[in-house]
């Protein structure tokens, strides 16, 4: 079971990655985000923000699907992430490796060229 201080961890030991102050975890490399605390809003009610939920840039929609499709107890979607690359994941469904190799994925699809192939 992953969580919060997991997904810090693991993104700070990514070359390049500045974390940007926020209620929850907020990671970017190039100033473009990869991984964040999922910001829950309901209609009616104030945005609450979810650091046991993180938002992960997945690169293409057949990745996302794959995704949601293959494996629907970590991840999720919502209306208002239509049409983006990105899925929501519950951190306490996946082990730290799992979460590690996902961080990872995402920073590789954000950063510069030079960036992954230094990795």
């Amino acid at each position: 079971m992953a969580d919060a201080d997991d997904v810090r961890r693991i993104a700070l030991a990514l070359p390049h990655v500045v974390e940007i102050d926020s209620e929850g975890f907020d990671f970017r490399v190039a100033d473009k985000g990869f991984v964040w605390s999922y910001p829950e809003r309901r209609p009616g009610r104030p945005r609450v923000i979810r650091t046991d939920i993180a938002v992960l840039f997945v690169g293409d929609e057949a990745e996302k699907q794959a995704l949601l499709l293959g494996e629907p107890d970590r991840f999720f979607t919502t209306p208002g992430y239509e049409g983006w690359p990105l899925v929501m994941l519950r951190l306490a469904e996946v082990d730290v490796e799992r979460l590690r190799e996902l961080v990872t994925d995402a920073w590789r699809m954000r950063a510069p060229d030079a960036l992954v192939s230094d990795r």
